[in-house]
């Protein structure tokens, strides 16, 4: 084994090399940390944007070459160990285990492994199942999906399902089918007033739906020709596409006594298991909102990474540097969008915070809408559905909800 334990002291080992370890590198300079910085990552792939993979790039309007982000300059001297997997971690020697064999010693670690789609485990055969979270899967599933009379069913109708059935289908597949457990697509994080307008809008557009029931199992010898649902119910298929949720990318930190039961476990500063010199950022963080209710939750949106990233940088540099109880907790404003069709949903708050109070500000059910959500007399969330123009007025919303006082606040950091 080749051992890096005695590397200078100074440095900050981020694993992950998506746009969460990215953000993480340039926020750590942006915060004033001139030390090295390694960014660990098992994709080959230097970080790249990955909304794109199941609207643009499946649908052949974007190369996958023109998805990758271009790091800051303050990041010139940042070290990228691609195509390399952590395997282990040990906090108590601040030292990360590689699958090529080396362990990189740190000062200061970023966790920013992210997560992974989670599989179906029915019985049948694997290929032509499908996911999409990397440049791989979705240049498999295009050349699937540009197949002629290709008959697609999407397990699942969340964002990405909702996303690939629209994408699907605006590429001439000859049928797509929708499947999935709940009563409405996206009810989850939009709740039934919305969810409703969802599936009467993809319903007009062609996509057919199989909701209230879930997939049993799959059909055929060498590969999947239909889909069993739990009615006994068989939909033909030459594609499946699975997208029933996400796995976070915890198991190299197994016993180091943190909580990995949903991600990583953080405090409001986004450190983990009390210890200051480690920090969790982008989707693999489970952090307490303070703007809200402080209840610890993943927040698989675009805006995560970013807005992690700069307060865990500060967090951790702050530590380093011997500067501690200089940082507020964490209160980010999440916000989302999702381009279905010919239109967008585009939402900034915590809507699913205020499910059981849902108001038309603005539009009408059956056209473009603007729905607030109300935990109390309080708006927590606004969502848009419709053209850019609806987009926009639910922007103007963004600085109502920022300003609104934080609800629940531990303290300032130690």
């Amino acid at each position: 084994m080749t051992d890096e334990t005695d590397a200078p002291a100074g440095r900050v080992l981020v694993v992950g090399a998506s746009m969460a370890g990215l953000r993480a590198a340039e926020q750590l300079r942006a915060a004033g940390w001139t030390g090295a910085v390694t960014v660990v990552g098992d994709e080959p792939h230097m970080p790249y944007n990955r909304p794109p993979l199941s609207k643009e790039v499946l649908a052949g309007k974007a190369a996958f070459d023109s998805l990758h982000f271009t790091p800051k300059a303050s990041t010139a001297d940042v070290e990228w160990r691609l195509g390399t997997k952590a395997v282990a971690a040990r906090f108590d020697e601040r030292a990360v285990d590689l699958d090529d064999g080396s362990t990189l010693s740190y000062d200061g670690l970023v966790l920013a492994t992210g997560t992974r789609p989670r599989r179906l485990r029915c019985p049948g055969p694997q290929a032509g199942r499908h996911t999409v979270r990397t440049l791989a899967d979705a240049g498999g599933l295009r050349d699937e999906l540009t197949r002629p009379g290709v008959r697609v069913v999407v397990v699942g109708a969340g964002f990405i399902g909702c996303e690939v059935a629209a994408t699907a289908l605006g590429l001439g597949v000859a049928e797509v089918t929708v499947v999935d457990p709940l009563p409405l697509p996206m009810v989850g994080p939009l709740g039934e007033f919305l969810a409703r307008a969802l599936l009467m809008r993809h319903q007009e557009r062609g996509v057919r739906f199989a909701l209230g029931t879930a997939v049993a199992g799959f059909e055929g010898d060498d590969r999947v020709t239909g889909v069993v649902l739990g009615d006994g119910t068989v939909l033909a298929a030459d594609v499946v596409v699975e997208s029933v949720g996400s796995v976070a990318n915890v198991e190299w930190l197994d016993g180091n006594g943190v909580d990995l039961d949903d991600g990583v476990l953080t405090d409001e500063w986004l450190r983990v298991g009390g210890r200051p010199e480690i920090v969790a950022v982008g989707d693999v963080a489970r952090f307490p909102n303070a703007r809200y209710d402080g209840v610890p939750r993943r927040v698989e949106h675009w805006s995560i990474p970013t807005d992690t990233a700069k307060h865990a940088a500060k967090s951790l540099t702050a530590h380093l540097a011997g500067r501690e109880g200089e940082l507020a907790p964490f209160a980010p404003l999440p916000t989302f969008w999702s381009d279905q069709h010919d239109f967008r949903l585009q939402s900034f708050g915590a809507p699913v915070l205020g499910l059981d109070d849902v108001r038309v500000l603005d539009g009408e059910p059956d056209g473009d809408v603007l729905v607030g959500y109300y935990a109390g007399d309080r708006l927590v969330g606004v969502v848009a559905l419709g053209g850019h123009a609806m987009a926009t007025k639910a922007a103007r919303y963004r600085a109502e909800l920022l300003e609104q006082p934080a609800l629940f606040v531990q303290g300032a950091a130690k």
